[in-house]
């Protein structure tokens, strides 16, 4: 926790220079929801720095920082993008670049208000940069469409297609990315979060999916049961992946447990998955 912070979840976390780094969701006592970098040996042991990212705009209306959270990181060519839920008449999808996690270099915003949960595919599809997104509203929005697309040039975007509409139980209020896809010889293999509206609220669950390597708005495959779930706290209610990495054939996801009933507050958990598994587990249980 930082001096001033309230909560920390709803992060991002990639392999940097032989560890790890990452921009955090950090929420102070004024419940002012803001991006902090940090970094860790281990993935497990955090330092992060207790000033807030000061992200480089040519733009000031742009650069206006009001408020931003969950943000999201990749790869792509020679650079990390991060990508996160920024206010500008109400939240839509930030853009930015670094290369050392010290200096943020902030693009035009990707889409209109209102859009939420922006992620980029860690490579580019036939020469454009690539992004799934949830258009929503300004609430807690009763519906959840993944919608992919596509810009050359991180600006000017073109919406291809819808990935899915809510097909199942665990998706009656809303599904969203959370994790960047990762590139399999079998197609992209992504986890997302489905919402469930129960008498107790909303019930948070993780599934899988593969999408079509050259064409990612086609679902190839999709799993009907949650790859995911909470055990130990019966009192969890929470519970979505927010950042993955591969090494090899194993796949390291951070997630984002919220206590809601019994603590108040959230936490980040860790998980370990082999790719094949997560793929062979979305073929067999797919819809």
């Amino acid at each position: 926790m930082l001096p001033t912070s309230n909560s920390i979840f709803n992060s991002a976390v990639v392999s940097y220079g032989g560890g790890f780094a990452g921009v955090f969701r950090c929420d102070d006592t004024s419940r002012q929801m803001s991006l902090y970098r940090g970094s860790s040996p281990d993935g497990l042991a955090w330092k992060i720095d207790p000033e807030p990212i000061r992200f480089k705009c040519d733009d000031p209306e742009i650069g206006n920082f009001v408020y931003g959270y969950d943000p999201r990181v990749v790869w792509i060519e020679d650079r990390y993008y991060v990508t996160w839920c920024n206010y500008y008449h109400g939240p839509t999808i930030g853009v930015a670049w670094t290369k050392d996690f010290k200096t943020f270099n902030q693009f035009e915003n990707a889409f209109l208000p209102f859009n939420r949960n922006g992620v980029l595919f860690p490579r580019k599809i036939n020469g454009s940069f690539a992004m799934l997104s949830r258009p929503s509203d300004n609430g807690h929005t009763p519906f959840g469409e993944i919608y992919y697309s596509e810009s050359r040039d991180l600006v000017y975007w073109a919406s291809i297609a819808t990935s899915w509409r809510r097909w199942q139980l665990m998706d009656v209020h809303q599904g969203g990315r959370r994790t960047d896809p990762d590139r399999d010889v079998r197609g992209w293999l992504m986890i997302y979060h489905g919402v469930l509206t129960s008498c107790n609220g909303f019930v948070y669950s993780a599934g899988t999916a593969l999408l079509d390597l050259d064409k990612p708005w086609k679902v190839i495959a999709r799993s009907r049961i949650i790859c995911c779930r909470l055990r130990r706290s019966m009192s969890a209610s929470e519970m979505f992946p927010t950042s993955s990495s591969v090494r090899g054939a194993l796949r390291r996801s951070h997630r984002t447990a919220g206590d809601l009933l019994r603590r108040g507050g959230y936490r980040h958990a860790l998980m370990f998955a082999k790719v094949d598994e997560l793929v062979e587990f979305t073929k067999k249980n797919a819809l």
